[in-house]
């Protein structure tokens, strides 16, 4: 064989190998990386982008840039095509496939939603991940998603929350009584204990509510979100803490059976980004509330704490009601008690280090060291 001969078939050969391994490579690639696109039906307004609506779509972004762009979720604002407070049952039944909210936006349906997002005097953000990522608690609030045909992961907190705008100062629990508050779901039954008359308003009738007197108060979630609705001008008094929401946990729920077709690596990356949209969600929130709690009393607002007494009272209210649902509501039992004994610990442990290096450092700041 001559050298020209030789180098001829060694370049066909070469060819050939190539164009066999691309021939192989190219369908595994394919199927491992399908194009799939979902679509994701918010519970919240696009007005929120930089904080609980932007949740979702800093889900979107990560699948998006880890696939290629081949596993695309188009999120839709809460309205665009289902109701913020439908979006459970699109997701049950397949008429989307994936939604973006708070599961005790559907604890009217059963109490047991309630527990997997924040219930009165629970865990904050940081005890609910905790207790979400290895005390068990994603596994045992799948068990019971699952009887609903979804899955859910956490996909953002705001941290505990304020405790609302009010017309009249609060300072007894005397002062509660017949007050037509705009609180919604598991807080308001709470609540309705303490002579509370509790109000169900989308969010943009609120303040109009306010200025009318047609309701005396409303909560909404925390000063970068509050400020946007200026309710300062009409309700000056602003309570805090929101001890119904200490630690909100928003989900990313998935249709069960849409979830369970997707290739393993598109299950783990959605798993993946939505824990990274998770502390993403409240390292924002952590980021942009101080300023604008600033701003918000530079305009008048005036803070308030809820007296212990209010808070007592409260606490008592929210145990007699979990008692009452445990009696009768097995699933609410079960995970509420793993709650229950993780927040023992969890609060004795934060009274060591945690507390006294926060209390430290909020002391100079006070002192004007900082």
């Amino acid at each position: 064989m001559d050298r020209r001969s030789f180098i001829r078939k060694a370049g066909t050969a070469g060819i050939g190998a190539a164009a066999a391994t691309a021939a192989l490579a190219a369908p595994a690639i394919a199927q491992s990386n399908p194009k799939i696109t979902w679509r994701l039906a918010s519970s919240f307004p696009k007005s929120l982008a930089e904080t609980i609506f932007g949740g979702a779509t800093t889900l979107s972004k990560y699948v998006s840039e880890a696939t290629d762009g081949n596993f695309k979720i188009d999120v839709f604002a809460a309205g665009e095509i289902v109701p913020a407070l439908e979006v459970a049952n699109a997701v049950s039944a397949g008429t989307v496939e994936a939604a973006h909210t708070v599961a005790y936006y559907f604890w009217g349906q059963d109490p047991t939603w309630a527990l997997g997002a924040a219930v009165p005097f629970g865990l904050n953000a940081r005890g609910m991940n905790a207790w979400s990522y290895h005390g068990g608690g994603i596994d045992m609030f799948n068990e019971f998603l699952g009887t609903h045909s979804i899955v859910g992961y956490p996909c953002g907190n705001t941290g505990v929350q304020m405790g609302g705008w009010y017309r009249k100062e609060i300072n007894t629990v005397a002062d509660l009584q017949g007050l037509k508050y705009r609180i919604g779901g598991f807080a308001g039954t709470v609540l309705a204990k303490l002579g509370v008359i509790p109000q169900q308003l989308p969010g943009g009738e609120i303040y109009q509510a306010l200025e009318k007197g047609t309701i005396d108060a409303a909560e909404w979630t925390t000063p970068f979100d509050d400020e946007k609705l200026a309710f300062y001008k009409v309700a000056p008094y602003y309570y805090y803490p929101g001890f119904w929401e200490g630690g909100p946990t928003v989900h990313a729920i998935f249709n069960k059976a849409k979830f369970e077709e997707l290739p393993a690596s598109y299950q783990s990356l959605l798993r993946t980004a939505a824990q990274a949209a998770d502390a993403n969600m409240l390292q924002a929130y952590d980021w942009l509330n101080p300023p604008a709690l600033k701003r918000l009393v530079a305009n008048g607002a005036q803070l308030r704490p809820f007296s212990p007494e209010i808070l007592a009272a409260a606490f008592e209210a929210a145990n007699e009601t979990y008692a009452e649902i445990e009696a009768k509501n097995e699933n609410f039992k079960k995970i509420w008690e793993s709650i229950k004994a993780f927040r023992k610990d969890y609060y004795l442990n934060l009274q060591v280090a945690e507390y006294n290096y926060d209390t430290f450092m909020m002391t100079q700041q006070r002192a004007g060291k900082l």
